[in-house]
């Protein structure tokens, strides 16, 4: 049986890369809402007109709404369907990604509503990334040392309770 971390970081990495794939598409066409579609648009004009250095190296609105939505989807597709490593690095893209719209919201002057789905997605990719992260949890008895070519139990382990006197 798998693991409660296994669990986790699998229901996190599914999610999460589904979330992500989802609006990476509104991103990038108006075929799932027309609508949201259009607000992207809007959002992204106001993100280039508030940074005008983006402007200056010749990155329009549309090309920034592209990029930020094919990352998405490239990254969510990896986070549902990869394993092992990549995972990882899609999730450490997409927490970026996750800091920059952050940015640009705050850029722009939003209203926290128009981004606490970023916070919260960004919380929970931030908890996915330590999570996965941590060294998976042997169980006692595989704790061994190896010194010298000799295997011995971790000291931790080896010492004798509280109150009690090993002898050999």
């Amino acid at each position: 049986m798998a693991s409660p971390r296994t669990i986790t970081i699998i229901t996190l990495s599914v999610a999460l890369g589904l979330f992500f794939i989802f609006m990476g598409t509104i991103k990038l066409t108006p075929r799932l809402s027309r609508d949201a579609y259009n607000e992207m648009k809007r959002a992204y004009k106001s993100y280039v007109r508030a940074l005008p250095m983006l402007k200056k190296m010749g990155i329009s609105s549309i090309l920034l709404r592209k990029s930020i939505g094919t990352l998405e989807v490239v990254c969510g597709i990896v986070m549902t369907l990869v394993p092992g490593r990549p995972k990882d690095v899609a999730n450490f893209l997409l927490l970026l990604l996750v800091l920059a719209v952050l940015f640009f919201h705050q850029l722009v002057g939003d209203p926290l509503k128009r981004y606490a789905h970023a916070l919260v997605f960004g919380i929970l990719l931030t908890c996915r990334l330590l999570i996965a992260r941590q060294p998976e949890e042997q169980p006692p008895e595989k704790r061994i040392l190896s010194v010298n070519g000799d295997e011995q139990p971790l000291i931790h382990e080896a010492a004798p309770e509280k109150g009690k006197m090993k002898v050999s």
